[in-house]
């Protein structure tokens, strides 16, 4: 059996640090709360979101004990940066960075200062690892936030337009950041997705249903729950499959925003791997998951994330 799982730390930074907590007590205490569900979720790899610094992983690594090791993008924002990665207990064969945006959409727009997209905010990390039935690739990817950011750092925009505009501008960010996944799904696939093992997960920032998560999917046709899931068709070599139909409907959210239940955080596999998934499921940190809002800085010293883990099991 192999337990394939993605969790957004959120903001997992060391004490003192501008985005870390103020304490040395509320950083050790998370460091203890993450490493307790992961060991408890019995996952094999985790594809991390939000790590902020190499020496919170390390000190996540060193928590959850021997046999562990951990991979980290060098690919991020220098304003905030968090960074994608994977925690494993499993013979790691390679990795590979990608955060190249499409030539063909390098002319969209990221805000009122004209500035053009060329590369995604925070890169994609691939790890290839082993596994009892063979090598399988994983891919760990965070796209651009929904919380929107306005000019000078701010959270609350100077008025109605320019949070009309910076909202388009994190909608066609973040679809111009699927399309680079895609792009690297199709080079990893090669149209060879019914035999290649290939997993795409991590918080896209966006429900199943989306535009920009769509984009991810890659071919329509074969999603799981419809009636063309078992049908062979000509997509099955590119196709990415969300698992989201799978988790149980009272669990099928990921975070509370404002309320209300959000499935934003998503594992896709290839053709190949669909017969093998055995369950899906979300699972919270040491408590309930909290209700958060655009206030990102207001939980700096919170100990939990809030953000569940999303977690499959595969006969392999």
């Amino acid at each position: 059996m192999l337990t394939v799982a993605t969790w957004n730390l959120e903001n997992f930074f060391p004490a003192g640090t501008p985005f870390g907590p103020d304490t040395q007590s509320v950083f050790d205490h998370k460091v203890q709360l993450l490493a307790a569900t992961i060991r408890s979720s019995g996952a094999d790899v985790v594809a991390t979101q939000e790590v902020g610094d190499p020496a919170a992983l390390d000190a996540l690594l060193t928590e959850l004990g021997p046999g562990w090791t951990g991979e980290l993008s060098t690919h991020f924002e220098a304003a905030h940066p968090i960074r994608v990665g994977f925690l494993t207990r499993l013979p790691v064969v390679e990795t590979e960075q990608y955060s190249d945006i499409p030539a063909r959409l390098h002319g969209v727009p990221t805000g009122d200062d004209g500035a053009r997209l060329t590369a995604m905010g925070r890169g994609a990390l691939r790890l290839r690892v082993t596994t009892g039935g063979g090598d399988a690739d994983l891919v760990s990817v965070h796209l651009k936030s929904k919380l929107l950011s306005f000019p000078g750092g701010g959270f609350q925009p100077h008025d109605e337009d320019e949070r009309a505009r910076y909202a388009a501008y994190a909608l066609l960010r973040r679809a111009a950041e699927a399309a680079a996944v895609r792009t690297f799904a199709d080079a990893l696939l090669d149209g060879h997705g019914a035999e290649r093992r290939l997993f795409v997960m991590g918080d896209f920032n966006d429900g199943v249903e989306a535009a920009t998560t769509q984009i991810v999917n890659g071919p329509p046709g074969s999603e799981i729950g419809t009636s063309g899931e078992t049908q062979p068709d000509r997509g099955d070599g590119w196709r990415l499959l969300n698992l989201a139909p799978l988790i149980p409907p009272e669990k099928r959210f990921s975070r509370v925003f404002r309320g209300t239940g959000e499935l934003i955080d998503h594992i896709f596999v290839s053709t190949a791997l669909r017969p093998a998934v055995q369950s899906v499921t979300t699972i919270p940190g040491a408590s309930a998951l909290p209700s958060i809002t655009e206030n990102a800085t207001a939980r700096k010293d919170a100990p939990v994330s809030d953000h569940a883990m999303v977690a499959a099991v595969l006969t392999l």
